[in-house]
């Protein structure tokens, strides 16, 4: 396992002080990033938070999976390594 979480479906709106404010009260975050649009700066609504523990991400998973965030369920689940992407044709 990890200690690291996804965060989808988030507000558009929401930024760091958000994601850290909606997850700080299942442990110690080492880190917390909301993904943006590298042109806009815009937010692509989904983020990752990185907690000391791993217990801490396991009961962050269990309680905000499917939780509403300004009328958005959040979808919550381990991070998983990214993979390289293929070259396109």
């Amino acid at each position: 396992m990890t200690n690291k979480i996804y965060v989808g479906n988030l507000p558009f709106r929401y930024g760091f002080k958000e994601l850290v404010d909606l997850f700080e009260k299942f442990g110690k975050i080492q880190e917390a990033i909301v993904i943006a649009d590298k042109s806009s700066g815009r937010s692509k609504g989904f983020g990752f938070v990185t907690f000391e523990e791993e217990a801490s991400a396991i009961e962050a998973i269990k309680e905000m999976e499917g939780q509403d965030a300004d009328g958005r369920p959040l979808k919550v689940n381990m991070a998983t390594p990214k993979t390289e992407e293929k070259p396109r044709k």
